[in-house]
């Protein structure tokens, strides 16, 4: 860990919720890129002094890459926000945050969410990746445009909800209708104590018709079988499945991954469907080019997912209507890498009944 004094250059992008900035930290010659969250830290100003964590950049990790404000030089309070409710999130750390969550007695909704028990059926949407969330959203909507569709977000990879560039957009384009934030992680129309809770709010507080749950920014990983938080696919299933809902797992496909470990099927998606999840899933399989399908169709069987999971073909090779908003993982686009954009939509439009 890492941090370092600087001084902020300019005030890039502005939110009640995430400031992006540029800062020239004490002892380097070149500007960076830093992030701050004004629930946190209070709002910054040009030139103001600001305590950084670079530790992220420093070890040259990809989505770390940019800076975080962890406080502002100054005197006397410098962020005074309190809420009714009385749950921390980021607990027992120097920035612990007071939330109201959706279950607790001061909310609005606390008699809903004590009777609150079953999904009923609802379609949940179980991703590994946060880029995939967009994808499938595109997808739901393009099949069912009146369907509302909510995010949950786990707290496996990024905390704050307003790290993701991709949020916003998707709330502006109407892909998603509501987000949940769950256990550490913060900063969502909801806040949930748990994933468990967060699906029960998705279903009888924001009335959702599918709800997709999934990480956020970043992904951690050690290149071992169980130390990444992709594992968080295979516990959302469960999750899905105990409270009487109908979990959908998207694969993680790719082709076009330098890293063996993830093409065709990520070992990650086959750890968190094959080992993790002990609910049962529905799990759709796009259509591909013949070789890339053989491939495919041999590794989800080397791994033994249909003797718990149910298959569901998919047809068309076509993106779903994306609205305006460009996706990449890690750096490609469709063209570059379209076997993994055909897998989340293939789980979009299953669970818009197709």
């Amino acid at each position: 860990m890492r941090l370092v004094w600087g001084t902020v250059t300019s005030v890039d992008e502005t939110s009640a919720s995430v400031e992006r900035l540029t800062v020239l930290v004490d002892g380097a010659s070149e500007r960076h890129r830093a992030v701050s969250f004004p629930p946190l830290a209070g709002a910054c100003m040009q030139g103001e002094r600001v305590l950084c964590n670079t530790t992220a950049v420093d070890l040259g990790l990809g989505t770390g890459g940019e800076h975080f404000v962890v406080a502002r030089a100054g005197e006397g309070v410098m962020v005074d926000d309190p809420v009714p409710g009385h749950i921390m999130k980021l607990r027992y750390t120097p920035l612990q945050r007071d939330v109201t969550a959706v279950e607790e007695p001061i909310s609005p909704h606390h008699d809903v969410m004590v009777a609150a028990r079953s999904l009923d059926g609802l379609p949940v949407v179980c991703c590994g990746l946060h880029s995939q969330v967009p994808i499938v959203a595109a997808a739901i909507k393009e099949r069912a445009p009146q369907a509302r569709v909510a995010y949950v977000m786990t707290d496996e990879s990024a905390l704050p909800l307003a790290l993701s560039r991709l949020v916003p957009r998707m709330l502006g384009a109407g892909l998603i209708d509501e987000t949940i934030t769950c256990g550490q992680s913060f900063g969502g129309g909801f806040e949930a104590v748990n994933v468990y809770s967060g699906l029960l709010a998705a279903r009888h507080v924001v009335r959702a018709d599918v709800a997709i749950v999934a990480i956020g920014p970043g992904i951690p990983g050690t290149s071992t079988p169980y130390g990444h938080s992709g594992i968080a696919q295979g516990q959302a299933v469960n999750a899905a499945g105990s409270l009487g809902g109908v979990p959908i797992a998207a694969l993680r496909i790719s082709f076009a991954d330098e890293r063996p470990r993830h093409v065709p099927v990520s070992h990650q998606t086959v750890t968190a469907l094959g080992s993790v999840a002990l609910a049962p899933a529905v799990i759709p399989v796009p259509e591909l080019a013949p070789l890339m399908a053989e491939r495919v169709d041999g590794a989800l069987e080397s791994a033994g997912l249909w003797a718990r999971h149910t298959r569901v073909d998919v047809p068309g090779q076509a993106l779903p209507d994306m609205r305006g908003i460009d996706v990449r993982t890690m750096g490609r686009d469709f063209a570059a890498d379209p076997a993994y954009f055909l897998a989340a939509a293939a789980a979009g439009r299953v669970a818009a009944g197709e």
